[in-house]
């Protein structure tokens, strides 16, 4: 055979399959990602990359692989609560075949776009049955699937470990953000009334609330602070620990993250595991599966960390018991 008779057949052959190929990278695999936060946290470096990863790790799994057969495509609303409904709309528009959100707000702002495109929601502060997201939970029924926590009762848990780490404890100040539902807030009013803590309540809408909430809480003598679930309270990790050392509070969250920054202690589920599963659904839709279809997942393993040097830095000597239930102590 002559060389451009060969030629010639190698690319009939082989330009079909490119073709079809950049079609399933272009048209099949597209994922939305959309995050109330900044950029600058997911970015390499940044003090949630860990998360980008656990998604990709996910996805992973089931074959998918981003730059080969998969586009991820990001959108951040830089805390801007207003852009979130436009950034879903974007995506929607650039044809994703699947819509990842964090948090109620981007949940609740994808939810308003689109009926149709299927949302795989990571939300760790609202009942998805009570909202109208799904029908149940076993089948949702609609568009909206994902990893959801609506357990209020741990927030009376965060009281209960943080009064066992500070001696005494009868004021404590509860940071609440304001776009986040109030079971949280009722729980934890509940669970201090029967513990005889007399609670403040401080909502922050942004990062620019943290240090002042922080002040009035030292300023009503508050002796430690709860600071309830929320995307806010999880990504700003450094300036939540800033602030709560310059006030020398003692601190309890949902987050490892906040605790690896340097508060005193979190209790609650992995985030970088609910994003490997977020990645896991996500793979699954792309094959053919149904969000309708899709149960809704609860996180099944929860973390207690603490962090020693901050205790030792606000001069709590932590009861054993305590220390002996720390699934991690970071030195």
């Amino acid at each position: 055979m002559q060389l451009g008779a060969a030629l010639a057949l190698v690319l009939a052959l082989l330009v079909p399959a490119l073709i079809t190929e950049a079609q399933q990278a272009s048209n099949g695999s597209r994922v939305g990602v959309l995050y109330p936060g900044s950029a600058t946290y997911w970015a390499p470096g940044g003090p949630m990359a860990h998360i980008p990863q656990a998604l990709r790790e996910g996805l992973g799994k089931l074959g998918y692989v981003e730059g080969q057969n998969l586009a991820i495509e990001f959108r951040a609303a830089e805390g801007n609560a207003d852009r979130l409904r436009d950034l879903a709309v974007e995506l929607i528009e650039g044809r994703v075949n699947v819509l990842l959100v964090t948090g109620p707000t981007a949940l609740k702002a994808a939810r308003t776009a689109t009926a149709i495109v299927p949302i795989v929601a990571i939300d760790l502060e609202t009942d998805p049955v009570a909202a109208g997201y799904v029908t149940s939970l076993a089948r949702p029924g609609g568009n909206v699937t994902g990893v959801f926590l609506d357990q209020a009762e741990l927030s009376g848990k965060w009281l209960e470990l943080i009064r066992e780490a500070v001696p005494r404890l009868s004021r404590v100040a509860v940071l609440r953000d304001a776009a986040t539902p109030l079971h949280q807030l009722h729980a934890i009013q509940a669970a201090a009334k029967k513990l005889a803590v007399k609670p403040q309540t401080l909502e922050i809408r942004g990062v620019q609330e943290i240090e002042g909430a922080f002040a009035r809480a030292a300023s009503s003598h508050a002796q430690a602070v709860v600071m309830l679930s929320s995307p806010l309270v999880s990504r700003h990790s450094a300036e939540l620990a800033a602030a709560a050392t310059a006030r020398r509070l003692p601190t309890i969250s949902m987050f490892r993250e906040n605790v690896a920054a340097g508060c005193l202690m979190g209790y609650g589920p992995s985030l970088a595991d609910a994003w490997r599963r977020l990645g896991s659904f996500a793979g699954r839709i792309l094959k053919g599966a149904k969000a309708a279809e899709m149960p809704v997942e609860r996180p099944d393993r929860f973390e207690f960390v603490i962090n020693m040097k901050t205790a030792k830095t606000l001069g709590l000597t932590l009861p054993p018991s305590l220390l002996l239930r720390a699934d991690q102590a970071i030195e």
